[in-house]
């Protein structure tokens, strides 16, 4: 993909709603020059205070590109309310979790005449605007600034399935917008280089493009960020994920050049974590991460354990491929393995279970597959349904990732959420819509831990890890 962002000019789809003072909206429909003229004549003509709301189709990554042909007072005030969902779009801040959190988006600017003024840099597909004055305001534009890299022709991918197709699409719209300066997590949410998160976020684009400059940007911005003797993010689980993202990214495209550059980091990691292993393979970590569902659960140290093994087993193999010695790593895994991996009940950990070992009893294969997606983690989608493809069957794979992710798609997600639970499915409004007759809704009723209502982020580039299981069990390109 091509260094650096560009800007695209995204006119709205349609005009959610109008108060009576805002009229010839339709003018706001058309994708006129962006330049402010002299003599404008078709303009959405706003006549004191009231209200419009934009939906620009899917979500965006970026701003709002305003022109303001006249305005009857020196400043006219507005307030903006960027929105992944219509309901966050009305929400009040400190409503049901709505936040300005990592970016703005809500937040009162002023128009002036002949002016073209961009504002905020967010997640959102749709946008209200408050006009807080008696002003009389002729507007020409309301565009969407939308910032994004471009990306070459992707590895092709065919599925005579439409729900399959429009995962993928939904899927790689999601991890393009995390490409950002560097590889986010999100872009309205968690617009930060979390690098545990990014295992999902690099095998989505390795399986889309291949090598990719920017999973080296983020991952070289992290070794940066912390030393040898600290934890990446304060988390040891991700300084174990960034091995396993280096070399699996190495492995995955032949980028051993890269991996090399870092040999003696990982080294160091490794070091590092064999002074928290005890002799009796007893982990001493200062803290435990799997992902969200699983934080304080029972089954999250086990987790943390199965992530550990799989981190060992690729130091193990990348150190031997560039030739280096494997003597402290293999002691690892022997401390490691002196504790068996037993798993409650979470799906995800089971999934890492079979990645560490390779090995699954009869009873976790039927939990992997209990209440077929119930108990999916948007993170760790691609890891359940590698192993159940893999210890069960391919077509139960796919039917559980249809149904995931298909659930999304039918509450009209155009991009994966950072976390999605079945049991948000039911009685809930779609998210281009505001709820009604005792609805729940969607977006400000639910998520948990960091994630509460409309905090919650609607494209979150963990969710995108999907891809590389559908081009490997659902394209018909091969």
């Amino acid at each position: 993909m091509k260094e650096g962002l560009i800007t695209e000019l995204i006119v709205p789809e349609k005009i959610v709603f109008a108060t009576p003072n805002v009229s010839n909206t339709a003018a706001l429909l058309c994708g006129r020059e962006s330049q402010i003229g002299l003599c404008e004549r078709e303009c959405c003509l706003v006549s004191g205070k009231g209200y419009i709301v934009l939906d620009f189709g899917k979500e965006y990554s970026g701003g709002v590109r305003i022109l303001t042909f006249t305005v009857n007072a020196p400043t006219a005030a507005i307030r903006l309310r960027f929105g992944e969902s219509l309901s966050e779009a009305y929400s009040e801040t400190g409503e049901k979790g709505s936040c300005n959190d990592h970016s703005l988006r809500d937040f009162n600017i002023a128009l002036t005449s002949y002016s073209d003024m961009t504002f905020g840099q967010t997640g959102f597909r749709f946008l209200r605007i408050d006009f807080l004055t008696d002003a009389v305001i002729f507007l020409k534009n309301v565009y969407c600034n939308y910032t994004h890299r471009e990306f070459p022709a992707p590895v092709p991918f065919y599925s005579s399935d439409k729900k399959i197709n429009d995962i993928y699409a939904a899927a790689k719209r999601t991890i393009e917008l995390c490409c950002q300066e560097y590889l986010w997590d999100g872009i309205k949410r968690d617009r930060l280089v979390w690098i545990g998160d990014i295992h999902p976020e690099m095998l989505a684009l390795t399986s889309l493009y291949g090598r990719c400059g920017l999973i080296e940007k983020s991952l070289d911005f992290t070794v940066g960020q912390t030393p040898l003797g600290e934890w990446m993010d304060d988390m040891p689980a991700y300084s174990a994920w960034w091995v396993i993202i280096t070399a699996d990214y190495a492995e995955i495209t032949g980028a051993f050049d890269y991996a090399a550059r870092h040999i003696n980091y990982v080294k160091g990691l490794i070091s590092q974590f064999n002074a928290h292993v005890k002799d009796n393979g007893e982990l001493d970590l200062p803290s435990y991460f799997v992902d969200w569902p699983t934080h304080g659960q029972p089954d999250e140290k086990a987790g943390c354990r199965a992530i550990l093994i799989i981190m060992a087993n690729a130091a193990e193999k990348l150190l031997s491929f560039l030739g280096h010695g494997t003597d402290e790593v293999e002691t690892l895994k022997t401390k490691l393995a002196k504790i068996p991996l037993k798993v409650k009940s979470a799906k995800q950990v089971i999934a890492l279970k079979y990645l560490a070992t390779g090995e699954l009893d009869a009873g976790e294969k039927a939990k992997l597959i209990e209440g077929g997606a119930k108990g999916m983690s948007a993170f760790m989608s691609y890891y359940v349904l590698k192993a159940v493809a893999e210890t069960v069957s391919e077509e139960t794979a796919v039917s559980m990732m249809r149904e995931y992710y298909g659930a999304m798609l039918d509450k009209g997600a155009t991009t994966f959420f950072e976390d999605f639970d079945m049991e948000w499915v039911e009685n809930s409004c779609s998210l281009d819509a505001l709820p009604i007759d005792g609805e729940r809704d969607i977006h400000g009723d639910f998520g948990k831990y960091c994630y509460t209502g409309f905090r919650h982020s609607f494209c979150h580039g963990w969710s995108s890890g999907v891809i590389k299981f559908l081009y490997e069990h659902c394209n018909e390109k091969n």
